[in-house]
């Protein structure tokens, strides 16, 4: 970057931004990638300790990232639309930040210019969680046994479909 020129994020708008761009967003924090539980009733989100199987918890980042949403059902492909949806989203998410008009913090890659920061803040899952291959299925049902697991990429595709009208909503 020159000096003096702003960088993309400040001068362009998330729909204006490059697929590259887009990408480097990401700070590889790894929190979107978590386990997360909805009440079916309250609609509240539990996020727990315990990450997709595919997230490398050292790195932050996808170890099957160009086919995610192929092998895990779940998976969100983040754009400007689901990002209007997804509620869950971190605070510190540089999607969030930017949707909602604030700025990256300083230890976002893209403004520290070094890709550990977002570990050296405390910020990333790394040392925090657990990798989603050492825990059991059943037994993040159980620890969730009075919410009701509905996945999350359903709702938003589903809502999504109801909008344009491609949906019934039924009785």
């Amino acid at each position: 970057m020159k000096t003096g020129t702003p960088p993309f994020w400040k001068t362009k708008s998330l729909e204006q931004m490059t697929p590259e761009e887009w990408e480097s967003l990401c700070d590889g924090c790894g929190n979107c990638c978590l386990e997360k539980f909805e009440d079916s009733e309250s609609g509240e989100i539990r996020v727990f300790p315990v990450a997709c199987e595919y997230l490398d918890v050292t790195t932050g980042r996808c170890m099957v990232y160009e086919a995610r949403t192929r092998v895990n059902s779940d998976c969100l492909s983040l754009t400007v639309e689901t990002i209007k949806e997804i509620h869950w989203l971190p605070e510190t998410c540089a999607y969030r930040l930017l949707a909602e008009g604030k700025d990256l913090p300083w230890w976002h890659p893209l403004v520290s210019g070094r890709s550990k920061t977002v570990h050296e803040a405390g910020i990333s899952v790394r040392d925090r969680v657990l990798p989603g291959s050492f825990v059991h299925p059943e037994d993040l049902r159980k620890k969730g046994r009075k919410k009701t697991r509905h996945s999350i990429k359903r709702r938003i595709v589903a809502r999504k479909r109801l909008k344009e009208g491609d949906l019934d909503p039924g009785p």
